[in-house]
């Protein structure tokens, strides 16, 4: 939003808030009034305003010198997931492709350049990072997050590669824009992405689009599975075509609770 647009309704204390809540996170569960206010380009007088606030409507708590967020923060999220029909209608055709091939599955969103996990059906754990509802990762770097940005109208896209952070998460991660863009290219072509090792070693991703009932990508949903499963090839030829499937059956029940 440029800076003419926020003159007029845009609520800054309100962003501001939202700041104090972002700064904590799985690395910073909790956090002092300076490391907010460090966190956030807050001053100290504002910051402590803020998290008083937040400890008052109950959000957070603190012992006096250490803040950190309660489960009522939930809340502000469930809110969101409440409103989807989506993981409710993909939740049981999860469980089924994780029951057929004994591999994690998870549906997600794109928000800004990331990927936002909104249903997941896990069996074991194969990454260093552990994965839930509220997940986030960037999506340049997951099978998801590619499937979702390939199906972007051609001038977001266009600014995303021109603008988005490609870091080197593994040696196998592309960071080179032209790259990236030939690879979503492929991506949109065929209907399916798969990951390589790119968000984390040992780790192998496909993923494919959930389309709504106007055809438009509203969704991603993967299974993954480490490396040591099987060669590349033989991974794709064993999770694709379910996969695929679960996909058509998401989007098939999506479109007939719709009518309904």
């Amino acid at each position: 939003m440029t800076d003419a647009a926020r003159s007029g309704e845009f609520v800054q204390s309100l962003e501001r808030g939202l700041a104090v809540i972002r700064a904590f996170d799985a690395e910073h569960p909790q956090l002092t009034l300076s490391e907010v206010a460090r966190a956030t380009g807050l001053t100290r007088a504002a910051a402590r305003r803020f998290l008083l606030t937040l400890v008052e409507l109950g959000y957070m708590h603190t012992d006096g010198r250490l803040f950190a967020l309660r489960p009522r923060i939930l809340d502000l999220g469930y809110a969101y997931l409440s409103s989807l029909s989506l993981p409710e209608v993909a939740q049981p055709h999860m469980e089924a492709l994780v029951a057929e091939l004994h591999e994690s599955c998870s549906v997600s969103v794109l928000d800004g350049d990331e990927v936002v996990y909104v249903a997941r059906v896990p069996t074991k754990r194969i990454m260093t990072v552990g994965i839930s509802v509220g997940t986030r990762f960037p999506a340049y770097a997951t099978s998801m997050g590619r499937v979702l940005l390939a199906a972007q109208p051609a001038e977001w896209l266009d600014h995303y590669l021109a603008t988005a952070q490609l870091r080197q998460l593994t040696r196998r991660t592309i960071t080179d824009p032209a790259k990236l863009r030939t690879a979503l290219n492929r991506i949109a072509g065929q209907g399916y992405a798969i990951v390589d090792q790119e968000l984390e070693e040992g780790l192998r991703s496909l993923a494919a689009p959930i389309h709504g009932e106007d055809g438009a990508v509203i969704a991603a949903v993967n299974v993954s599975a480490h490396a040591s499963r099987g060669t590349f090839d033989a991974i794709r030829r064993e999770l694709l075509a379910p996969l695929l499937a679960t996909a058509r059956r998401i989007e098939e029940d999506l479109a007939a609770g719709s009518r309904r």
